[in-house]
């Protein structure tokens, strides 16, 4: 039986690895408009965010929002939106990618607090769906269909 990194790599996937925190999250780096940073992988985020702190370093252009972003303890919170940013994660690229801008001190807060790095942001459930990604938990790899 073909192992699933050949067969993904025979359907034009690129491996990413993950870092499994000490809160058992999955981390991962990707590059936003040419800038490197940290991330949680989130499959129950809808979309993918970067922290409002963030926008200059990542050579954003934010715009007001009308959306509200919820999480697990925390509702309602003031969103901005930014759209036409390039990701690249590992060999996966997309470009006019919409990333939502908000406000990541509660996740960050949480993460320090059980000894995990703070992040930049959150690789959601957006970005998995555009790469038909597969998690393989066990070897901690994320696959994305080039």
């Amino acid at each position: 039986m073909a192992s699933l990194k050949k067969f993904l790599k025979a359907k034009s996937y690129t491996k990413i690895p993950l870092t499994l925190t000490e809160t058992n999250h999955f981390e991962i780096a990707a590059k936003i408009n040419g800038v490197t940073g940290r991330f949680i992988l989130d499959t129950g985020a809808s979309n993918t965010c970067v922290g409002m702190d963030k926008t200059a370093f990542f050579n954003m252009v934010s715009e007001a929002s009308d959306v509200k972003a919820a999480g697990a303890g925390a509702t309602e919170m003031e969103t901005l939106v930014s759209t036409k940013n390039k990701i690249k994660i590992g060999d996966w690229k997309k470009s006019r990618l919409k990333i939502v801008l908000f406000d990541l001190v509660h996740v960050n807060k949480a993460l320090t607090s059980h000894n995990a790095l703070p992040v930049d942001g959150i690789i959601g459930a957006d970005i998995l769906k555009k790469g038909k990604a597969v998690i393989d938990y066990d070897k901690k790899s994320l696959y994305l269909k080039k």
